[in-house]
């Protein structure tokens, strides 16, 4: 089995269910709230574990109440924890998230020790991450950090998947040539391209732009309409799977999860797509980030009963 690396941020989802956000100045009731484990780096692990991939997490928590269940959760989900570092003095990372009736979401987030995971923590783990079938990164942590981690990939010839969320407009353009996959999604990928995006068409148009700046593949991820690819493969589109969809909260983590998952299994990037595209479909049909990624026995289930339908 391939090993995948996730050096990336992990949070505490603090997660309240509302029937509408408040106004300035005003106090709601809401229905429900949920406490759960989420952050870009750990959702995407979790979810590619989940699923049965080997993954290798680096990560840092904090020395509050929060960091022992964090790393008890990411274990728990088989997970190698031999690189989340407890930072002395430091707050876990933390996310307030508001999810309205639609099942669209709002969030916050407090680094806290995802703060330290700094260029040095990609030195430390260098023999790891050398043993390595991918390595997937956001941008929650550091930009700097990101930078080494590409670099140390590009370097070493090991494959680099760079998920770019949350969005900066001040990404290095000379990063781009040196990434084997990019997977922004609509909002992501206007601003890295400086392009418009707002249909199908535009994203192609936007994905084609990156490919020629020099990134070798660019997935886009769209939502209910599923994703498309622009690469050195070609391009298509993979359409979206129709749901009931209850909370969006951690789908486009569930998707490059997955798609790490399928690919490094197989390097079949369209059928990492295709399977990344119902899990992230699957997902949205359960309340919370984390809680909501099946194993793999469920997505199997999922898919059939699609199929069946």
């Amino acid at each position: 089995m391939s090993r995948i690396a996730v050096i990336g941020s992990n949070m505490v989802d603090l997660i309240t269910y509302v029937d509408r956000m408040p106004n300035a100045g005003e106090t709601l009731e809401a229905p429900r709230f949920a406490l759960g484990c989420g952050g870009k780096g750990a959702n995407q692990a979790v979810s590619a574990a989940r699923l049965g991939a080997d993954v290798l997490f680096i990560t840092c928590v904090g020395d509050d109440l929060f960091a022992d269940g964090t790393v008890a959760n990411l274990e728990a989900c088989g997970i190698d924890t031999c690189y989340v570092r407890r930072i002395s003095g430091a707050s876990s990372g933390v996310a307030p998230i508001f999810v309205q009736p639609d099942s669209h979401n709002s969030i916050l987030i407090i680094k806290g020790a995802n703060n330290s995971i700094r260029p040095s923590t990609i030195d430390e783990a260098a023999d790891a991450l050398r043993q390595s079938a991918l390595i997937v990164l956001q941008l929650e942590i550091a930009l700097e950090t990101v930078y080494a981690a590409i670099d140390f990939a590009s370097e070493n010839a090991v494959p680099v998947l760079l998920n770019p969320a949350p969005a900066v407009a001040d990404f290095d353009p000379a990063r781009l040539s040196k990434l084997d996959f990019l997977i922004p999604n609509e909002s992501e990928l206007a601003l890295l391209s400086g392009l418009e995006v707002s249909s199908v068409e535009t994203a192609f148009a936007a994905a084609r732009l990156l490919v020629e700046r020099g990134c070798r593949h660019v997935i886009a991820t769209l939502g209910e309409n599923g994703a498309l690819y622009v690469g050195q493969d070609g391009e298509w589109t993979v359409p979206g799977q129709r749901v009931r969809a209850v909370d969006t909260t951690g789908a486009g983590d569930a998707f490059v999860g997955c798609f790490a998952k399928f690919w490094s299994d197989g390097h079949d990037i369209r059928q990492a797509m295709q399977e990344a595209v119902a899990y992230s479909a699957c997902s949205v049909t359960a309340y919370g980030t984390q809680s909501s990624y099946p194993d793999a026995a469920a997505f199997q289930t999922f898919c059939h009963e699609r199929s069946a339908a």
